[in-house]
């Protein structure tokens, strides 16, 4: 496995794990987040307080917390993924703070309309929490559908947001 370098913080929904390689932030998992890394694995990682992309990451997601960001300037590494996997986050990061689209919509506009399901799975294994938004993304109805992190944390993070309805 390719070295990484790792970073705890706390959020306001508890504590989160971020992970960086030599090529940018491939990590963000809320503790026991569904699909996330086991304990073992993260063990297995130093931590860096001192890793920019990790500075930079925890800087940037505590000012996303207080209010005062809603979008990311950080390099990401997200080549652990399968190319399909890979399309859909880049698809995620097109999906402003305030928006949000369905599993059918990211379909269609990755040209695949009949893979809702696999998309959804996509989203789901989604490496980066927050800063590649799979939180914005809801079932056909608007409803809160499906986060690794939890539906209570999705929704809270919509709301910091300031998402319609939410």
């Amino acid at each position: 496995m390719t070295h990484w370098n790792s970073l705890h913080i706390d959020s306001p929904w508890g504590r989160m794990t971020l992970a960086a390689s030599e090529r940018g932030l491939c990590g963000v998992w809320f503790d026991e987040q569904r699909h996330g890394p086991s304990p073992a694995q993260i063990q297995s990682w130093p931590i860096a307080p001192q890793d920019p992309v990790l500075q930079q990451t925890a800087a940037q997601l505590q000012a996303y917390f207080a209010g005062q960001r809603q979008s990311f300037d950080l390099p990401l590494d997200l080549s652990r993924g399968t190319a399909f996997q890979q399309s859909v986050w880049q698809a995620l990061l097109r999906v402003n703070a305030g928006q949000s689209q369905s599993y059918g919509d990211l379909a269609k506009q990755l040209n695949k309309p009949q893979a809702v399901r696999a998309v959804g799975a996509a989203v789901g294994r989604n490496p980066v929490s927050i800063i590649v938004p799979c939180h914005r993304i809801l079932g056909a109805g608007g409803q809160l559908t499906g986060y690794a992190g939890g539906l209570w944390r999705k929704q809270a993070l919509l709301r910091l947001e300031g998402h319609p309805g939410i």
